[in-house]
This record gives structure tokens, C-alpha cells and sequence, in this order.
């Protein structure tokens, strides 16, 4: 799956970036920086395509259509029907303004839902003892 093959409508916004429709051929997961380098560096090889919003300090990473349903993973947020998000073009891997992480033309757009899920529990409970925050609620592997 690429970005090219999705139906779901999609706007030119400013130069370089669309708006894309989630919950067509991808929903979308967001997590706070801090929280998802660490996860990226759980997942390794086995992430897919991460964008970059460094006006929210957030991460996003594609996932299967339909996941953002059952989607309860502390400190984190999916995406779906009736949201979108802004896409840079596949070169764009610096900013200002959002840009790729891992680009979609380096790895696959999609992140398996359940190593994600894994990499932000670990990743969460890092952050937690780093920062000296009770433990969040470990999400469960499904």
C-alpha cells in the first residue's frame, strides 16, 4: 500500500503537504516525541513510515484501516474516520513543519498495529520511570 494507491479525499494545503483522509486505507496513531522516539527505537526495522509534527511535538505512524477502534493505548492518540492529517511530500525529511521520520519510500506505510502496541508500552514505562511518573497502565498485547 502507498500513498498514491489511497481513494481517501485529499487536499493540496500549503506547498508540500496534503491533507489526507484517515480511516480510508490507513488510520493513524499520534504520540508525544518523547515518548515515540523510544518506541521507534523499540520497533527497529519493524516500523513503518513516521511522520513528524514538531509544532505538536507529536509522531504519527500509519496503521490498518479499522484499528483506531479498538485503540486504548495510554498517552496516545488514533486517528480515523472524520480526521485527517497533513502529509509531507516524500522528500520533505526536515523542517519547519511536519516532515517524514522513516519515509514510506524507505519502508513500508504501515506499522503492524501489535509490535506498536508492544514498542509504546515499553516505551511508556521508560518514560514513566525517567520522569518519575506513576506507571501508566500497560496496554495489553492483542
Amino acid at each position: 500500500m502507498t500513498l498514491e494507491s489511497q481513494r481517501a479525499p485529499t487536499l493540496q494545503s500549503v506547498e508540500g503537504y496534503q491533507l489526507q483522509a484517515a480511516g480510508y486505507e490507513w488510520d493513524a496513531v499520534c504520540v508525544p516525541v518523547d515518548i515515540g522516539m523510544w518506541a521507534l527505537a523499540v520497533l527497529g526495522e519493524r516500523t513503518g513510515a513516521v511522520i513528524v509534527d514538531p509544532h505538536g511535538s507529536v509522531l504519527y505512524w500509519f496503521v490498518a484501516r479499522g484499528v483506531a477502534s479498538n485503540w486504548d493505548v495510554p498517552k496516545t492518540r488514533a486517528l480515523s474516520l472524520n480526521q485527517h492529517l497533513v502529509v509531507p511530500q516524500r522528500g520533505r525529511v526536515r523542517g519547519p513543519g511536519p516532515h517524514w521520520r522513516r519515509r514510506p519510500s524507505n519502508t513500508p506505510l504501515i506499522t503492524d498495529a501489535a509490535a506498536l502496541r508492544t514498542a509504546l508500552g515499553a516505551a511508556i514505562a521508560a518514560h514513566c520511570v525517567e520522569h518519575g511518573e506513576a506507571t501508566a497502565t500497560a496496554p495489553v498485547n492483542r
